[in-house]
């Protein structure tokens, strides 16, 4: 994406509040045509005072008047074009941080296998807030600094073309100088935006995996890299920050001289009648006043080019392809809740193929259990199944039904998960259970609980269902959070179940209980078990025992055991 593509996507997004630019601009007209009016006035009141002592009183206050009712329409206005301008800019930051989440929640799975989450969040927190800061002062400094100068100049040539020509000189000098610089910070700043998201991401990670860092001993090894990272950071704030700096004095410096132009030529132009000391003070404003948005808008051009590398990013991310949309595909029927894998390919690294000719058939109600060493590929059915990710070649069929032929809603809908990661959210007790039936009632929630043991140890909590989870549960234990998942897939009553290490974190008397409402809750129903601990799916009506992909035994758990093979070493290791 170039910057002419950024920055035309920028306006696409302020152009959505027409009115309020529109009334902006409104307001920064009037608001400096009453500010180029002051110049003139208070020369011509200067022209009253004559060095002679002779002072026409009654035009002074004439013109100080008239200038006080000036000013005062000014700042009426300036307020104005404050206020529109934060309106725009707060709506504009809405609809893009708006865009960029959707975009996140439609991005395939595979998209975050190779991004980190903490680059995502600092994309849609720290780059829309450069964004936000450069719109609400880059706005207001373009369209005032747009009309101020556009006056200034006209004035200008009206009271002196020769020496507002020699101001235009010096001031092309200046823009070409500030153009310099700017190219080489804009691809600073691009690089700091680009490593504040790699350190945002690596925090994300150790803060997340806390536990592990420490019980390794990593903590200073996980210091030196956050120190690394951190280190290429300031030295790419330092960059930027260097060249943005050389930009003010290098400016002001130029235009200095145009001053000392006015007040050169000005001062010949007046001993030879042809100026008078008013319009050369009028001049010198006018000149201040041509001079400052140029000032300005070099100043905040380190705010603007941070913005420009912050939108960049944040609409690279949009336009990431999302989900295959499958709006115009049926709904999923589940009749009987046969699933089958027919000669299923997968892998998540085109080079490293993971699952090949799979086949799985599950008849109706039927308990299947998936086991396996690390890494054979038993979460990845899951994540097929789910339609997570697209099987390279055949197909995974629902009750006939190619689940590549069916929205993606309709087949998780009709699927209960409970996963070896728990996930809870920041809200009530109530609120995590209910998560996928929000309109369930008070009697249902409890009835879950119930149905999951969760029901005691949530009455104990301190405001029972309605105490609040901290982020993650983290104010649960680990059982604790797994039995509220649990409730939550009994709560939305599914036609199949997927059970991914469903009793992995629980101690054995909890994880009888929850075992004895699984049978209960998987009756009639097709159901999926993916467990390590393979004394939790002795009762499973199908064992698959996988190793690399591909099933290499399957039966009953007295068959397998009878068998003697991979299945019963795995069982008695």
């Amino acid at each position: 994406m170039e910057k002419k593509g950024t920055l035309q996507r920028l306006y696409s997004y302020i152009a959505d509040n027409k009115r309020y630019l529109i009334l902006l601009i409104i307001s920064a007209i009037l608001a400096n045509v009453f500010m180029l009016a002051a110049p003139y006035l208070s020369g011509r009141a200067i022209d009253f005072i004559r060095g002679t002592g002779d002072v026409d009183f009654k035009m002074v206050l004439k013109f100080t008047g008239i200038l006080f009712s000036v000013y005062l329409l000014n700042a009426l206005f300036t307020w104005g074009m404050t206020v529109f301008t934060n309106v725009l800019s707060n709506r504009t930051i809405e609809k893009m941080r708006s865009d960029a989440f959707m975009s996140i929640s439609r991005l395939p799975l595979k998209f975050f296998d190779s991004h980190s989450h903490g680059d995502v969040i600092s994309r849609l927190t720290n780059d829309i807030d450069a964004v936000s800061e450069g719109l609400l002062q880059g706005i207001t400094q373009f369209f005032s600094g747009l009309v101020t100068v556009i006056g200034s100049l006209v004035i200008m040539f009206m009271l002196n073309w020769r020496i507002t020509l020699c101001i235009i000189v010096i001031t092309i000098i200046c823009i070409f100088v500030s153009k310099a610089i700017a190219t080489n910070s804009g691809k600073m700043f691009r690089m700091q935006a680009q490593t504040v998201g790699e350190l945002n991401g690596y925090v994300s990670e150790t803060l997340g995996n806390l536990k592990v860092v420490k019980a390794l001993g990593y903590e200073d090894r996980s210091s030196e890299k956050f120190a690394e990272i951190n280190s290429r950071l300031y030295d790419c704030g330092q960059k930027a920050q260097f060249y943005s700096s050389l930009v003010n004095p290098t400016t002001r410096y130029i235009n200095n001289l145009a001053y000392i132009s006015v007040g050169v030529f000005g001062g010949l132009a007046a001993v030879m009648g042809h100026l008078s000391v008013g319009i050369i003070s009028s001049f010198l404003i006018y000149a201040t006043q041509f001079a400052r948005p140029i000032n300005d808008m070099t100043s905040v051009l380190t705010q603007l080019q941070s913005a420009q590398a912050a939108a960049f990013r944040i609409f690279t991310l949009n336009d990431i392809p999302p989900e295959e949309s499958d709006a115009d595909r049926p709904d999923l029927e589940v009749r009987n809740g046969e699933v089958e894998f027919k000669d299923v390919d997968f892998s998540y690294d085109k080079n490293r193929e993971l699952i090949k000719n799979l086949n799985i058939t599950a008849k109706k109600g039927q308990r299947v259990a998936i086991v396996g060493p690390t890494g054979a590929g038993k979460t990845t059915i899951v994540n097929l199944l789910m339609n997570f990710y697209g099987v390279d070649n055949g197909a995974i069929i629902v009750d006939g039904q190619n689940i590549d032929s069916v929205t993606r809603d309709s087949l998780r809908r009709n699927f209960g998960m409970v996963l070896q990661d728990t996930w809870l959210f920041t809200g009530t007790v109530r609120e995590n259970i209910a998560y996928g039936k929000e309109n369930a009632t008070d009697e249902e929630i409890i009835a879950a609980a119930k149905a999951a043991s969760a029901d005691s140890f949530i009455r104990r909590l301190p405001d029972g269902y309605d105490t609040m989870i901290t982020e993650d549960g983290g104010n649960l234990s680990g059982g604790q959070k797994q039995l509220l998942t649990i409730a939550r897939a009994m709560l939305s009553n599914p036609r199949m179940l997927i059970l991914d290490e469903a009793t992995s974190n629980v101690d054995t008397m909890t994880e009888q209980r929850i075992q004895r409402a699984f049978l209960k809750m998987m009756e009639g129903r097709t159901s999926f078990i993916i467990a390590h601990r393979l004394s939790t799916i002795r009762e499973a009506d199908l064992i698959l025992v996988m190793d690399a992909g591909r099933i290499v035994e399957q039966g009953t758990h007295k068959e397998l055991l009878a068998k003697n093979g991979f299945y019963a070493r795995l069982y008695n290791s």
